[in-house]
């Protein structure tokens, strides 16, 4: 009896010690890309809702212009249920677990490629952290926008309860997606491979600048933190949630014209409001002159509301995955600017 429990203990140290061996063959960069991934997925389930809200203010869809947080969540509830919340996520996740393991990835490599070749005539500051972000942001969206596009396009539509047109008042004319496989048929037979990327211009020119002051901030507000608390979790949390706050007001209304561009030929023609935004800046015009300037802040309390508990659920989980993965405390490197 003794021996059997013995050899059932050993067996379980001996697979406990494989895995173990498994994770040490990583290499800690691919341990930081699945802690990143994991924390970027868990973050964006956790705020979906207030997403999906965000999502259906900025493109104007009918019932909800008037309406403040709770009750949009309350309209969402009372015509699809929790699944409406939630309508969207899955191209979300899908999108952001590659999306956040590119923009930490390529953030270090191009860091470390501008102090290596760059360092004497801009120096090792923050503006190494606003260039690689930008960098790096840009990389990340042109991998991975079609699923943002995906993600946009299911949250988007509001499902019929019973009623003709759409719930919301919608003409019935709009087209509904099954699913993201659905998505990516219906838009890629609309106008091929170029109609995937539809947005990604007010995308490009909106990240650019928020993932190069997101980085840029967040670095320079650490560097103000006296040595004994560099370490503390609740300090790094807040830096980075005014450095997401800071860069994500100036850079929101370009995220309006995107989400209006990636939904505009699901909307009626034939709207006293009716029109094609075509570029950026053509789309910011328009958008002022049709629809306010207002509209284009539409959401961003709702976005101010979402970036606080995101940022402190991915610093949580990603500080927990990297524990459990066995990730080692990284060291502010002079070439290589390990520290994000």
């Amino acid at each position: 009896m003794g021996s059997s429990q013995e050899s059932t203990f050993s067996s379980a140290s001996a697979a406990a010690q494989v895995n173990a061996s498994a994770l040490d063959l990583l290499p800690v960069y691919a341990k930081e890309l699945i802690a990143g991934g994991a924390a970027g997925a868990f973050a964006k389930t956790a705020v979906a809702p207030l997403e999906r809200v965000k999502i259906l203010l900025q493109t104007r869809t009918e019932g909800f212009q008037s309406l403040g947080i709770l009750q949009s969540l309350r309209k969402l509830w009372q015509y699809e249920g929790i699944r409406g919340f939630y309508k969207g996520n899955g191209a979300s996740v899908l999108r952001i677990v590659p999306y956040a393991a590119l923009h930490y990835m390529t953030y270090e490599q191009y860091r470390c490629w501008i102090l290596n070749n760059f360092a004497p005539s801009i120096g090792t500051g923050p503006v190494v952290d606003l260039l690689a972000g930008s960098a790096a942001g840009g990389t990340a969206v042109l991998c991975t926008y079609p699923l943002d596009l995906a993600r946009t396009k299911l949250a988007y539509q509001v499902s019929n309860v019973g009623q003709p047109g759409n719930a919301f008042g919608n003409s019935g004319q709009q087209q509904t997606y099954n699913g993201i496989k659905d998505v990516f048929k219906t838009v890629y037979k609309e106008g091929g491979a170029r109609s995937l990327y539809r947005g990604v211009g007010p995308t490009l020119i909106g990240i650019l600048p928020y993932a190069g002051l997101k980085f840029y901030i967040y670095e320079d507000l650490k560097s103000q933190v006296p040595e004994d608390y560099k370490n503390s979790v609740i300090l790094k949390l807040s830096c980075g949630a005014l450095a997401g706050l800071f860069g994500q007001t100036l850079t929101y209304p370009l995220d309006v014209v995107r989400r209006q561009m990636q939904v505009q030929s699901k909307q009626t023609q034939n709207s006293s409001d009716g029109f094609r935004i075509r570029g950026t800046f053509q789309g910011l015009l328009l958008i002022i002159r049709c629809q306010g300037w207002r509209q284009l802040f539409a959401g961003l309390s709702l976005n101010y509301v979402k970036v606080v508990p995101s940022v402190a659920i991915g610093f949580t989980t990603y500080d927990m995955m990297k524990t459990l993965l066995g990730v080692p405390p990284r060291e502010r490197v002079h070439v290589s600017g390990g520290n994000k």
